[in-house]
């Protein structure tokens, strides 16, 4: 159970505001002055400063927040854990982006579910940037990205691996006049796209900052938050877009979609399960990605 002066400095770091920690707590603002206090002369260190009258964590600070996080998170999962001793059913909670949720992770899910029958799952679906905030703040026990993330922060294991391609209708005529041969050929085309933060949209932005190019180079596009929009706008010959293969494998079989042949666009990229490295759950959510995993991967 956490000390009531760590709540209270989990509150400020909430807030970036004394006064409010206090509404929000019930306490008085010098109560909240004196727990921070308090926790600065048992680690023996500044743990707040302010700048321009703006208050903000020192380092030392984000490193308390870090581990004040996981901790939080790792209490809520024992005390979880030890009610399911007792008859009542834990709830694992885990994170998807939209692409993986809507396409990928439902085989895998049914497995698990068929396999423990009496266990509560809360899917939580996101873009890979929310999904690292939510490992972050202890929000979920882990996550399954396509995006890319800081790698030393977390464990890893493959959920699956996936061709990233470039897309268009079956009855689409390209603005170059011909059938493209090269990613320059498309920059004419109007781009569906993702919002920024997404995993699908980081993985073009990167592959095109490798070789000089943007998404500036597509001047038509359209952003849309949602995979599900931007296969259906393809369908409707509103654009091109670059998605996995497994999104379209269907239409790409009917003709309904077809694959743009480029020489010099070739990505095959990992789906990826990530939890905390300071979680003291750590080897128990790894035997859950595991078993989550896609056969064969």
């Amino acid at each position: 159970m956490l000390d009531f002066r760590t709540k209270t400095f989990l509150e400020v770091c909430r807030s970036m505001n004394y006064t409010r920690a206090a509404e929000a707590l019930h306490i008085t603002q010098p109560a909240v002055s004196q727990h921070i206090r308090y926790l600065e002369n048992i680690y023996g260190v500044k743990l707040f400063r302010y700048q321009n009258k703006d208050l903000s964590l020192t380092p030392e600070g984000e490193m308390l927040l870090r581990a004040m996080r996981q901790i939080t998170n790792d209490e809520q999962l024992l005390r979880e854990k030890m009610q399911s001793g007792s008859g009542s059913a834990r709830t694992l909670s885990f994170g998807v982006t939209m692409t993986i949720g809507e396409y990928a992770v439902i085989p895998s899910l049914s497995r698990y579910l068929s396999a423990h029958p009496s266990e509560n799952i809360h899917v939580r679906a996101g873009n890979t940037e929310q999904l690292l905030a939510g490992l972050q703040d202890g929000g979920i026990d882990f996550a399954i990205v396509e995006g890319y993330f800081p790698e030393g922060a977390y464990h890893t294991e493959r959920f699956r691996q996936e061709d990233f391609i470039p897309v268009a209708a079956g009855r689409h005529t390209f603005c170059c006049g011909r059938t493209p041969r090269d990613i320059t050929d498309l920059f004419g085309e109007r781009l569906l796209i993702r919002e920024s933060g997404s995993g699908t949209r980081n993985i073009l932005e990167r592959w095109l900052s490798l070789y000089n190019y943007s998404l500036e180079d597509f001047p038509r596009f359209v952003i849309l938050e949602n995979m599900h929009t931007i296969h259906r706008l393809l369908q409707e010959d509103c654009g091109i877009s670059f998605l996995y293969r497994t999104i379209v494998e269907e239409d790409l079989r009917s003709g309904l979609l077809r694959e743009i042949p480029l020489r010099d666009f070739h990505i095959r990229h990992d789906y990826t399960f990530l939890w905390r490295k300071d979680s003291i759950f750590s080897d128990e959510i790894r035997r859950i990605c595991l078993e989550l995993r896609s056969p064969g991967e």
